[in-house]
């Protein structure tokens, strides 16, 4: 059964105008065991009194074997949404209600294909930066390879884009390509790609008896790049989802 718990703001700073990277400690002093792939949920209660819940993956680098003591999770700013303005005003020091670790969007030690393929937009890569050191793992014991999809309108929004560019430098078997709708980069690299994540898919040539399929983010993302993954002959045992809805 998840725990509940309290979690007190440590720190914070802005991805972007839109989205809030938040950090925060048990206020038990626990640690944190949770499978990167996995969400937290915030309860917290609307103004008429109504209780009502959020979730979030879970942000925290780590390799699954660990428990942590930071928890980081980051926030897209919804337009009136009750969420926003509680986790969007949240100071330092201030506590929230949360429950959890759930969910099963993680890699699977049964899996053997040798390629994954990590598709994301907006906030739904989260899960693929908590995933990072068992990526590292995977990459130095297996001669595999792993693509990250990552769809937003401009670079700005490329949540995390640093890191994972860092990471891709580190490990030539990663490779990250930004998938950029509206506006390219003022100095494109190599990897970028101009379009959706669902229309860059079919560039990838996906196969059956080559890959395993993760989708996190948009719902109509995770919808098309099902459907195409689908059409490409992969079996639904091969396509992990997880979608991402913003709520008031």
């Amino acid at each position: 059964m998840a725990d509940h718990f309290q979690l007190r703001l440590v720190d914070s700073f802005m991805l972007t105008t839109a989205v809030r990277h938040l950090v925060f400690e048990r206020v038990d002093g626990q640690l944190l065991a949770f499978n990167p792939g996995q969400f937290l949920q915030v309860h917290f209660q609307y103004d008429d009194g109504a209780a009502t819940k959020r979730s979030y993956s879970v942000a925290t680098v780590g390799d699954g074997s660990s428990p942590v003591a930071r928890i980081e999770i980051a926030v897209s700013y919804v337009e009136g949404g009750a969420a926003t303005r509680l986790l969007g005003e949240l100071a330092n020091g201030e506590v929230i209600e949360a429950s959890g670790p759930y969910g099963r969007f993680c890699l699977q030690p049964a899996d053997t294909h040798p390629r994954y393929l990590l598709l994301a937009t907006g906030t739904g890569v989260t899960p693929y930066r908590a995933m990072l050191p068992q990526l590292e793992r995977l990459l130095a014991a297996d001669n595999r390879e792993v693509v990250l999809l990552y769809g937003a309108r401009q670079e700005a929004e490329l949540l995390y884009g640093e890191e994972f560019e860092a990471f891709a430098q580190r490990h030539p078997g990663f490779i990250f390509h930004g998938c950029l709708s509206r506006q390219p980069r003022a100095q494109p690299r190599p990897t970028d790609r101009s379009g959706h994540v669902q229309d860059v898919l079919a560039e990838l040539g996906p196969s059956a008896e080559r890959d395993i399929a993760y989708l996190c983010g948009n719902p109509n993302m995770v919808d098309a790049a099902f459907a195409a993954l689908k059409e490409a002959g992969l079996p639904v045992s091969q396509i992990r989802r997880e979608k991402y809805i913003s709520s008031r």
